[in-house]
């Protein structure tokens, strides 16, 4: 069974357009959870355009099912996850002013660093993932590591897949499947949407969960929340 992570990060953005704390970032959390979401997924930034910190605190004591922070282990995101230790930790290399996560790490250039820094949370009991492209010698970087999973980055392949290019997850199903040979628990995110995450999720091995924000809050506004969140459940059964 793969579970389904709801990324709340456009509840945040929308609220905070107004300056108020209207939608709530917490109300949603606890509802998307009593809707059947299987864990709750946020990314904050430095410049808290979406997702603040504090969000990040108050989160902490209403998410019982898997609480996942992202982001890139600069010094105060790393401080964040230590102080708060939610299940997991996803590691992402965004740059500062990036609207939204688009590469995986360099798991080969930058081995030294994830190795100091998931050492630190892994000490700290937090599961740890890290951000890759469907690069097998990238997934094999990840592994020396030291990290408990991987976090399929599958923009390339939503985009290909809404164009009919079903070839476009093979790729994917070979990084699958050499990351169960190589002992790395496996998540994936990134573009997934109602349209294309039941064909992802039936051609990609041993795949434990899945991170959807942008496109599940967007099918919310017209089929409603609690629908969509079914919809996915059963698409990932």
């Amino acid at each position: 069974m793969t579970k389904l992570s709801v990324n709340i990060n456009k509840i945040a953005t929308l609220r905070n357009s107004r300056g108020g704390d209207m939608p709530n970032v917490v109300q949603f959390a606890k509802d998307a959870q009593r809707f059947g979401a299987e864990g709750i997924t946020i990314h904050p930034r430095p410049d808290e355009r979406h997702i603040r910190y504090q969000d990040a605190r108050d989160l902490k004591a209403e998410v019982y099912t898997e609480y996942n922070i992202e982001g890139n282990p600069v010094e105060s995101f790393m401080k964040l996850v230590l102080e708060i230790k939610p299940t997991q930790v996803t590691l992402v290399p965004d740059a500062v002013d990036a609207i939204t996560s688009n590469a995986g790490w360099d798991t080969i250039k930058h081995k030294d660093f994830l190795i100091d820094v998931i050492k630190e949370f892994k000490q700290n009991d937090i599961r740890t993932s890290i951000f890759v492209d469907s690069v097998l010698e990238q997934i094999e970087g990840a592994k020396a590591t030291g990290t408990d999973r991987i976090e399929l980055y599958t923009e390339a392949f939503a985009h290909q897949y809404s164009l009919g290019n079903k070839d476009a997850i093979k790729p994917y199903a070979e990084s699958a499947k050499l990351a169960g040979e190589l002992g790395l628990g496996l998540n994936a995110g990134h573009d997934l949407s109602l349209d294309n995450i039941k064909y992802f999720k039936e051609n990609i091995p041993g795949l434990l969960e899945v991170s959807i924000g942008h496109a599940l809050i967007a099918e919310s506004l017209y089929l409603g929340a609690e629908n969509v969140i079914q919809m996915y459940l059963h698409k990932l059964k």
